[in-house]
């Protein structure tokens, strides 16, 4: 049996942009990428803390040690510029090595959106 766990967790950083006229996805900075173990592409789960919602899109770079955390496309009307996220992925794994499994958890300066 195989069940869906956390993989990877960017814990609360703020949001620089919302670009409505994009086809879709979050722009992450990639050291936060790389930090993470978020991969270009991949799935992601994103919280809103200042208004709760929650959507999924998926990642593409954005510009090393820019910062940057942009919504893109249909996602940009759930935040406001300044508004701060928690940005998770999943994986489906088997149950036993699930037990076994260390999320990669992120925890950035949320002005910045930096590695502290």
């Amino acid at each position: 049996m195989n069940i869906e766990i956390l993989k990877s967790k960017i814990h609360r950083v703020t949001v620089t942009e919302a670009n409505l006229n994009y086809a879709g996805s979050v722009t992450i900075d990639e050291n936060l990428m790389d930090a993470a173990g978020i991969i270009e592409n991949e799935k992601v789960q994103i919280v809103v803390i200042n208004n709760g919602e929650r959507l999924e899109t998926y990642v593409i770079k954005g510009t090393r040690g820019s910062g940057v955390i942009c919504l893109n496309g249909p996602a940009a009307r759930k935040v406001a510029v300044g508004d701060v996220v928690i940005i998770m992925s999943f994986a489906s794994m088997d149950f036993e090595e699930a037990k076994k499994f260390k999320p990669t958890i992120v925890f950035p300066d949320s002005k910045t959106n930096r590695i502290v």
